[in-house]
């Protein structure tokens, strides 16, 4: 399975916007949801997985590289816009916020997360 990245309808109105993360088909196997806030010019992930699946939801402005099968993949998400990336176990995956406002990124991954038995291996590639 290769990394899938799609762009996710946002609706803006006067009070914000509005989107949704993942679909009904996504849901059934995940084992975790995680939300992260990110200041300007930091960096979140910098890992890959040894199992599982996780499906990033990031709204940018943000920079996102990938690393699958030895290459280097660059992403900007521009402002405003929230796009989906679909990252199967083994691929690294960071994100980094370029500012100036908060990055908000939500995670859910079909494996559980358990602190005693880290499921993910620091891999920098940002």
């Amino acid at each position: 399975m290769k990394t899938l990245i799609e762009p996710i309808r946002t609706f803006h109105d006067h009070r914000g916007s509005l989107f949704e993360p993942v679909g009904a088909e996504h849901l059934g196997d995940k084992q975790n949801v995680h939300v992260v806030l990110t200041a300007p010019g930091h960096v979140r992930g910098n890992h890959h997985h040894l199992a599982g699946t996780e499906i990033s939801v990031v709204t940018g402005p943000a920079e996102v590289r990938l690393k699958e099968d030895g290459v280097l993949h660059h992403v900007a998400v521009p402002a405003g816009e929230t796009w989906r990336f679909t990252i199967p176990a083994g691929v690294a995956h960071a994100y980094r916020n370029p500012g100036p406002g908060t990055m908000v990124l939500i995670g859910f991954n079909t494996e559980l997360h358990d602190p005693a038995q880290p499921g993910a291996v620091r891999d920098e590639i940002l």
